[in-house]
């Protein structure tokens, strides 16, 4: 009976609006011995919308506290009916060790998004190289889930860096997709093998020469890398000093973004007065506030007391997305909210200043 619900809900129902809808826990997968897979599924069983490679931000109570991370999904969009994050437990990991040692099924979160601009989505090309070290798989295990099931027969070079060959994440899958299915080639990397277990892979840090010998023309492939800091700026080296063309170079980072100043957009026909006074209503909260137009939404929602949800506090995560009713805006964001959105009315909270008289839907 609960499969034809399921069924019979999916003719209904309508994709995940994460600021109305909250996320249960439906199953929990231990990948490694510090990592698990969180799955998620709405409680009325809506469907998910999103792109591969993109993320969501997760807020949690903990101790009587609420507390923001960001995530990237790991499960691929075309398997709409559930979304996962895999989560590694890491020494002093307040968040990671808290969903380890305290979630269980059957229990809900309050999540946003999904956003992010690390998607291949957005760079399609007919060969890729994935690059990713530890934790870092997800967003590229996300893009190989979606190529495959989509059969579309890309060219993708998978490389996958981690300890030891224990600490493999989704090692199974990956070996299973390359097997089935010749356009999707998989090599590992490993700082070194499991005690008194034997390993014929690659041994030691990801170098030029491996990345030669894994995939012999790199410098023809779109390549997305995702892994801790100094795993990435390793791989942007060896991938400057080969003189590969860093425009086909795209990685994942929750980082403030770092611009020079020929990289910062063009806002001449916007200019903020820090002393011009501006006003923002919320509408549902029958609140408002006077301000600057130096002031961000954000902290206009914060002078009346209210808590808009936020994570990254530059325009990347999405979470602080709400809907203007009415006014002007100044928004310069860093790839947290699509064109779409923008159309539909919605802004960034923590990247949007307020020009004149301005109202929120919040």
């Amino acid at each position: 009976m609960a499969v034809k619900q399921v069924i019979r809900d999916l003719n209904t129902t309508t994709p995940w609006d994460s600021h109305s809808q909250r996320l249960e826990c439906v199953m929990i997968l231990q990948d490694t011995h510090d990592v698990k897979t969180f799955c998620f599924q709405t409680t009325d069983n809506s469907w998910f919308r999103y792109l591969p490679g993109q993320f969501i931000t997760i807020e949690l109570e903990i101790e009587g506290k609420p507390v923001l991370r960001t995530y990237t999904l790991s499960s691929s969009p075309s398997r709409p009916l559930s979304i996962s994050i895999t989560v590694k437990a890491t020494e002093g990991g307040f968040v990671s060790n808290w969903l380890h040692q305290n979630l269980k099924e059957g229990d809900q979160i309050k999540a946003y998004g999904p956003a992010g601009i690390f998607t291949l989505h957005d760079h399609m090309a007919e060969k890729y190289l994935f690059i990713s070290g530890g934790a870092g798989i997800t967003p590229t295990l996300s893009m190989t889930r979606w190529l495959f099931d989509y059969g579309l027969h890309t060219d993708v070079h998978f490389i996958h860096c981690a300890r030891t060959p224990s600490d493999i994440i989704a090692r199974r899958e990956l070996e299973s997709m390359s097997a089935r299915l010749n356009d999707i080639k998989v090599a590992f990397a490993c700082e070194k093998p499991d005690p008194y277990g034997a390993w014929t892979g690659y041994t030691g840090r990801v170098n030029q020469l491996m990345l030669e010998l894994i995939s012999p023309d790199y410098q023809e492939r779109e390549i997305f890398c995702c892994g801790p800091a100094p795993f990435m700026q390793a791989v942007r080296d060896i991938l400057n000093a080969a003189g590969f063309d860093m425009d086909r170079y795209h990685e994942e980072s929750f980082d403030s973004p770092i611009k020079e100043e020929s990289d910062r957009p063009d806002h001449d026909d916007v200019i903020i007065d820090a002393e011009a006074a501006s006003r923002v209503s919320f509408t549902r909260s029958k609140k408002e506030t006077p301000c600057q137009e130096s002031d961000t939404i954000l902290t206009a929602a914060k002078k009346t007391g209210l808590h808009i949800p936020s994570a990254c506090q530059f325009g990347v995560c999405g979470t602080c997305k709400v809907k203007k009713v009415s006014g002007d805006i100044h928004m310069v964001h860093n790839g947290g909210i699509t064109q779409d959105q923008i159309d539909d009315g919605y802004i960034l909270a923590c990247c949007s200043n307020p020009l004149g008289e301005v109202v929120i839907d919040f």
